[in-house]
């Protein structure tokens, strides 16, 4: 399989909207008769015990990012096309574009889950699988593909990107310790799949009289079984040089389990006494990691330094080195850009899952307790891929089998406006919300902005 960057980086512009990206809905974090709050902060326990539809239980999807696809689609003559079109400005389009462009994926798929009282507290038991994906891209390589050689020096730095699959089974419990104080803990036992991190730290291009110089700094890590990088062989090197090795592709011959790791989740629940219309929470999940059992890792050894006349322009647009031409081979094969060395399977390697901190506080009106008014902060801890998110909401719950709540959001990501319906009649659960609405859609149906996040669960309490 053939790297082209072009393609991925268009390809995440128009398409990761379509993904799936919220691991829990933060939109229900306050309602009580959400049956996954557990999974946001595992001090907070059921009412009722509970069975999940399989895979139905708590499905989530919707997508994080910085870019929307407005600013990546345009319209031409009547027709719309990428950012890419000659008939779009490049003022137009860098306008549009950040110094550094982040798409999140993150996705949480329960495929069993049930709950039920016994042991002095409510308990947990959970199956699903999870998928978390981050990229970064910075402005100068939309810069490089839009505006083509209009510039005789570009510096691309830090282009990131993460990402990691694995299965889980968790086993919860919480229980009340004092007057006032719940508190609560998971442990989940996880199975990788796979895992990514590409740091490309540096590509710095000048353009000479007939070739390209270039400084490169750049890996990346993948731990999956079954993989290899493929390599191709420069001979344009200069004269008493060897020929150059370097990755241009991958390939995955019979994938299977490559990892395995545990996670803890911790939580407390608190009412003061003295202000017994308050309650103040406290998580933190994903205490973890996973130990895999290689990791395949492709790299130029620190900044690599090297010139290639591989891209030579002729102003003549007939001549098979036209510019058009030419620099629609520079746009495929962009990882020349870097050179990466096949070091191979370096062994096994054990990286973290990412930690999220939920932080919330609830008050309850005292003349309608059925209203609730709640201020919520969830920091996704990650390195280059952390953000928070701060959520004030209202909670009503008119009568005994319903609940629903609204809220407003700013952090990472923007602003957003969230809510969530919850039906719970005896012996069966329906919620649906959004903690990002989709708001307006673009004519292929894809939401304008990146960010937009929908859970749906159907669970048959008992």
């Amino acid at each position: 399989m053939k790297i082209n960057v072009k393609k991925i980086l268009v390809a995440a512009s128009l398409l990761l909207p379509l993904c799936a990206a919220a691991q829990n809905s933060r939109s229900g974090y306050f309602l009580d008769d959400y049956t996954y709050r557990f999974q946001m902060n595992p001090a907070y326990g059921n009412s009722k015990n509970f069975v999940s539809m399989p895979a139905l239980g708590n499905f989530n999807f919707g997508v994080n990012g910085t870019l929307g696809i407005s600013d990546v689609l345009y319209n031409v003559d009547g027709r719309t096309t990428t950012f890419l079109n000659p008939g779009v400005s490049a003022a137009e389009v860098m306008s549009n574009i950040g110094d550094m462009n982040r798409f999140d994926v993150n996705t949480r798929i329960n495929i069993l889950s049930t709950g039920f009282k016994a042991f002095g507290g409510y308990n947990t038991i959970s199956l699903g699988t999870r998928v978390n994906v981050g990229i970064k891209v910075p402005g100068s390589a939309f810069s490089l593909l839009k505006e083509g050689i209009t510039n005789d020096t570009y510096h691309i730095a830090n282009l990131k990107g993460h990402g990691t699959a694995f299965a889980e089974l968790g086993f919860g419990h919480s229980r009340d310790i004092m007057p006032g104080l719940r508190v609560g803990a998971n442990l989940k036992f996880l199975f990788g799949a796979g895992n990514f991190n590409l740091d490309f730290r540096k590509a710095d291009l000048t353009l000479g009289v007939d070739d390209w110089q270039i400084e490169s700094d750049g890996e990346v890590n993948v731990n999956l079984k079954g993989f290899k990088y493929k390599t191709d062989t420069r001979t344009d090197v200069p004269a008493g040089q060897p020929a150059r090795t370097y990755v241009n592709g991958m390939e995955v011959d019979g994938p299977g389990l490559g990892g395995f790791g545990l996670a803890l989740d911790l939580g407390a629940v608190y009412t003061p006494e003295i202000l017994p219309d308050f309650e103040f929470s406290l998580a933190f999940q994903d205490l973890g990691f996973i130990s895999w059992s290689n990791n395949v890792l492709a790299t130029t050894h620190g900044t690599k330094s090297f010139n290639t006349d591989k891209y030579t322009f002729n102003v003549d647009k007939d001549a098979a080195n036209s510019f058009d031409n030419e620099f629609d081979i520079l746009k495929d094969d962009l990882y020349r850009l870097y050179e990466l060395d096949n070091a191979g399977d370096t062994g096994s390697k054990v990286t973290g899952i990412g930690a999220t901190m939920n932080v919330g506080v609830l008050y309850t009106l005292p003349y309608y307790r059925a209203l609730k008014f709640g201020l919520l902060n969830t920091t996704r801890i990650q390195g280059a891929f952390s953000w928070t998110d701060f959520r004030l909401s209202a909670n009503v719950m008119p009568c005994k089998v319903f609940d629903a709540g609204i809220n407003v959001s700013a952090g990472t990501f923007g602003m957003g406006f969230g809510w969530m319906a919850n039906l719970h009649c005896p012996g069966f659960n329906l919620f649906v919300g959004m903690d990002r609405t989709l708001g307006k859609l673009a004519k292929q149906g894809i939401p304008v902005n990146s960010n937009a996040e929908v859970n749906l669960g159907i669970n048959f309490p008992f």
